[in-house]
């Protein structure tokens, strides 16, 4: 046994305690059905076929594979450069976490220089196929749209609240929110992701993981990361849900971004003019409430932002009454010397490159 395999065996039984896990060990007391042979996977994929391809990042590639005893399922090949310390915390990170709206790990391979996850298999690919690609994809309607936004919100609920431990996922876009047959949504990707400990309320990080879009400033500016940094994201989702736009598209000289063209129309009281044009009968009050609600989650100042059990409660609500936000471009960005007593600082951390836009 190797000693990325050595280490993982240590992860997994410490995962499994702490997340509550159905996998069982062994007689011999290891939980060795955990691990898959990088033998099997080549087999399961074809290796690593390009037809069995299905989805290509910075990180490697995405194959769907066939085990042997039927299962279906999705396979990611992390490439030879990413980093160990990378592959070995979405393991331990997704071992301590279960629900229905995050996608579930199956297993790992780490033979010689190979670095493998396996997933569940999640056959309808990502939110962003259908929201920007509208001529390989059917346009959801609104209720399926609404059922994105509160399945987002409910998975955030959970890393944020109810996990285990609390975990920022650093990285959440449309591309990561994975789509089944009945349209049920996973989140995924959970290789930049972070644990945040105790009851500490800021953590100061010196290298910063996300996409360029969704990332909030205080995070991409200064380095200040805590759970509102995924509020932020949830926003600019939510916009993206609602207008079936990409954040980065450009609207008009004045408005250029997604976010300040949301908030002109806010402001101008034509806030239901942000509505897919592919939409043709749809909630307004329930529309116009999402818009605000992603508005209110893209606030420049962290504490105007809600908190995702806040969120979770203004989705359930009817009537809708949302406070009202400000300009998302208003506040300041605090200085790395006015952080709070409740933080903490990490000079050294493993995390994906930014991305741009996708």
């Amino acid at each position: 046994m190797g000693f990325l395999s050595g280490l993982f065996a240590c992860l997994v039984k410490k995962g499994l305690s702490a997340g509550g896990g159905e996998e069982q060990a062994d007689d011999g007391g290891e939980p060795w059905n955990f691990f898959f042979e990088l033998q099997v996977l080549q087999m399961a994929t074809d290796f690593f076929s390009y037809l069995n391809r299905i989805g290509q990042r910075g990180f490697g590639n995405v194959y769907k594979g066939l085990m042997p005893n039927g299962q279906v399922v999705a396979v990611k090949k992390l490439s030879v450069n990413s980093q160990v310390t990378q592959f070995i915390n979405e393991v331990k990170l997704l071992l301590k976490i279960q629900h229905k709206n995050l996608v579930m790990l199956l297993g790992c391979c780490a033979e010689g220089p190979e670095k493998i996850l396996v997933y569940e298999y999640v056959p309808n690919k990502s939110l962003d196929c259908f929201l920007f690609d509208k001529k390989k994809f059917p346009s959801l309607d609104w209720p399926e749209r609404f059922r994105m936004v509160s399945g987002v919100a409910r998975g955030l609920l959970y890393l944020h609240e109810e996990a285990p431990e609390r975990i920022i996922h650093r990285d959440i876009k449309a591309s990561n929110i994975l789509l089944d047959e009945q349209l049920h949504l996973k989140i995924s990707d959970f290789g930049p992701a972070r644990l945040f400990p105790g009851k500490d309320i800021y953590m100061s990080v010196d290298t910063i993981a996300g996409t360029i879009g969704y990332t909030a400033p205080e995070y991409l500016m200064e380095g200040y990361l805590s759970v509102k940094t995924d509020v932020f994201s949830f926003g600019v989702l939510v916009l993206e849900i609602v207008s079936g736009r990409r954040n980065y598209d450009r609207f008009d000289q004045e408005n250029g971004t997604l976010l300040s063209y949301a908030w002109m129309l806010f402001q101008e009281g034509k806030t239901l003019e942000l509505v897919d044009p592919s939409l043709d009968n749809y909630n307004p009050d329930q529309v116009a409430m999402c818009i605000q609600l992603g508005l209110l989650c893209c606030q420049r100042s962290v504490a105007e932002r809600p908190d995702m059990s806040s969120v979770h409660l203004m989705l359930l609500s009817n009537p809708y009454t949302l406070p009202t936000p400000r300009n998302p471009g208003a506040g300041s960005i605090r200085s790395r010397n006015s952080i709070s007593e409740n933080s903490m600082s990490e000079n050294s951390i493993s995390c994906s490159t930014m991305d741009e836009g996708r």
